[in-house]
């Protein structure tokens, strides 16, 4: 969508103040012991508080309030009362919901624990580089020349990107245009950010795959090559100096 009146960018901010609260709140809660199931519906708590609806159950019907991927899993993980959650494994949680017909999205991979396997790295990298992504933001700026800037930052600290897992726009429904902000230069997409556009920027930095591909369930996504993958993600105004970052709540930066 594109941001035309102060009251819809109070709205943005609304909704967007709950799904960086919920992530927050997700992190925190997070630990050994527990279920991804268990930590969905803690999630689910604190959307309901608010009022706000699950944006991926609401829009495709997914089985259950967030997505929580564990370790190999790369996105869209299915909560589930089977998988317990371990010291030191990958977690990404991305929770996106709305909220009196304005939606916002945000996403974070960590480590649970003590990093006995050595992910922090992956971590630490996915965010750098998102920050570095969205401080170049700016209207008229080319959506591929943000993707080349990502791969090239993944690249340098021998990384991959995943080509087939973008960004998009947000506001009015779940996704929006531009349908794809590719964590690459695709040099077939001439489009440009325009100036009051509310997107989700998002990094998808992996270890060994360039793709993800689903499995059996129809929802978990992994590597065509395996290994491991860390995603951050922030709904922003698009302006035409550094953009107003909507989800700045989730203090995935910190």
């Amino acid at each position: 969508m594109s941001i035309t009146k102060e009251t819809e960018l109070i709205a943005m901010k609304k909704v967007s103040d709950v799904v960086a609260y919920a992530l927050k709140e997700m992190k925190n809660y997070a630990r050994p012991g527990i279920s991804t199931k268990e930590l969905d519906n803690y999630g689910a708590e604190i959307l309901q508080d608010f009022g706000a609806n699950s944006a991926p159950y609401a829009t495709y019907k997914f089985p259950g309030w967030t997505c929580i991927s564990v370790d190999t899993e790369f996105c869209h993980g299915i909560p589930s009362a089977n998988r317990i959650l371990k010291e030191g494994d990958l977690i990404n949680i991305d929770v996106s919901a709305e909220l009196d017909g304005f939606w916002s999205d945000n996403g974070a991979s960590f480590v649970l624990g003590d990093d006995k396997f050595g992910h922090q790295n992956l971590v630490n990298a996915s965010k750098e580089i998102l920050k570095k992504a969205i401080l170049n933001i700016k209207g008229g700026v080319k959506i591929s020349d943000i993707g080349d800037l990502i791969e090239t930052e993944a690249k340098r600290r021998g990384y991959k990107v995943i080509k087939n897992l973008t960004g998009h726009g947000i506001g009015r429904s779940l996704h929006e245009e531009p349908s794809e902000i590719a964590n690459f230069k695709d040099r077939f997409n001439r489009t440009r950010f325009k100036k009051n556009s509310v997107v989700a920027i998002e990094t998808f930095i992996a270890t060994d795959s360039n793709y993800a591909v689903t499995l059996n369930d129809g929802w978990t996504m992994v590597g065509n090559n395996g290994g491991y993958m860390a995603q951050h993600e922030h709904t922003i105004v698009v302006t035409d100096n550094q953009p107003i970052i909507l989800t700045e709540k989730n203090e995935i930066w910190n």
